[in-house]
């Protein structure tokens, strides 16, 4: 009984068979299907080497949100040469009221060289080509992001802002006509210090063509959270206008000679997220790719034949021409004489 019903359910699941086997001498061979075939897993083995380079990589994905956090403190990160003495030169933050927030007592005064050597000359033309390279190019910004690493301390001394919008000045502490604010901006950014993370005024260079001169930076800055495979911080991306003008009150421009960073913070928030492709999402582009590729070629093989047979077949029909057989009456018959293997003269 047992037995009977072991073949009953055999015998259902072969009708139920899909995937019914061909006979091996039912099946016939050629060169062309030869050809398409190896046209067809070459291009399955290029497909997928492509595919696995895709499913190495990842990107990025950028969120975006109301910022909600209105009592942490602002961060600055700044490194930025100026062409005067140390002792001439003084800086301070001041609030959208024009009130102190922090002094120049945080910094640290270094004295340098304002020119720089031939390595540093390259290392600096580098800098600026990357920058307007990620002005063209948005993609390169993911890159970047991907490279990001943590690290320790850093010498940039950063400095706490407590309020949205404000001001960095630089003034010099000496009369005009020693002002040189020529500079240089090494570094600046906000929030965390991430290295690896090329800013938008990293690597800027502006020379004073006259002692007054006024050099404005109006920057919007970004709440930004990154999250990748390396690193998870809260920093703040930013973005810039550059102004610059000579001070001439008799021509009827005023204003203070000096190095202004004016910055806003936006209302918005971007959450930035490395993602991969997952692996089950690979398995299912992969059998798309090798059934997609097996089932076009079959399409485009079997349709390459049917008009291959129908030229061929009109091309054998066309090489038959008809003949003329004298008859005993004296007429002619232009059908073609039946031929057999047994006909007799």
């Amino acid at each position: 009984m047992r037995r009977l019903n072991r073949k009953k359910t055999l015998n259902l699941m072969k009708e139920l068979d899909a995937f019914p086997k061909v006979p091996e001498s039912y099946v016939e061979t050629s060169a062309s299907g030869g050809t398409v075939s190896l046209i067809a897993f070459t291009t399955i083995a290029f497909l997928t080497i492509m595919e696995f380079m895709v499913y190495r990589d990842t990107w990025m994905k950028y969120e975006y949100e109301v910022d909600k956090d209105f009592t942490s403190k602002l961060r600055i990160n700044i490194d930025i040469t100026v062409a005067m003495r140390c002792q001439y030169v003084g800086a301070d933050v001041l609030d959208l009221a024009e009130t102190m927030v922090a002094s120049a007592d945080g910094l640290i005064y270094e004295p340098v060289v304002f020119d720089l050597t031939p390595q540093q000359k390259e290392l600096q033309r580098m800098l600026q080509l990357i920058q307007s390279r990620l002005q063209e190019e948005h993609s390169l910004q993911d890159v970047i992001f991907k490279s990001a690493f943590k690290s320790g301390s850093t010498a940039l001394p950063p400095r706490a802002i407590p309020h949205p919008r404000g001001h960095a000045h630089l003034a010099a502490l000496v009369s005009h006509e020693s002002y040189n604010f020529s500079h240089r901006i090494d570094h600046l950014s906000f929030g965390e210090l991430i290295p690896g993370i090329i800013n938008p005024l990293d690597g800027t260079e502006k020379i004073a063509s006259d002692h007054n001169q006024m050099f404005q930076y109006f920057i919007t800055v970004v709440p930004t959270k990154l999250h990748t495979y390396k690193i998870s911080a809260e920093t703040h991306q930013f973005s810039v206008t550059e102004r610059e003008r000579v001070i001439n009150h008799a021509a009827g421009s005023h204003g203070v000679s000096g190095i202004f960073m004016k910055y806003d913070i936006s209302s918005l928030m971007v959450t930035v997220t490395e993602e991969h492709m997952p692996f089950w999402q690979f398995l299912v582009r992969l059998c798309g790719i090798i059934g997609g590729i097996f089932s076009t070629t079959g399409i485009l093989h079997g349709f390459g034949r049917f008009v291959a047979e129908i030229i061929f077949c009109r091309f054998r029909l066309g090489s038959y021409k008809s003949t003329s057989v004298p008859l005993s009456d004296g007429h002619t018959s232009n059908h073609l004489p039946l031929i057999t293997d047994n006909s007799t003269h």
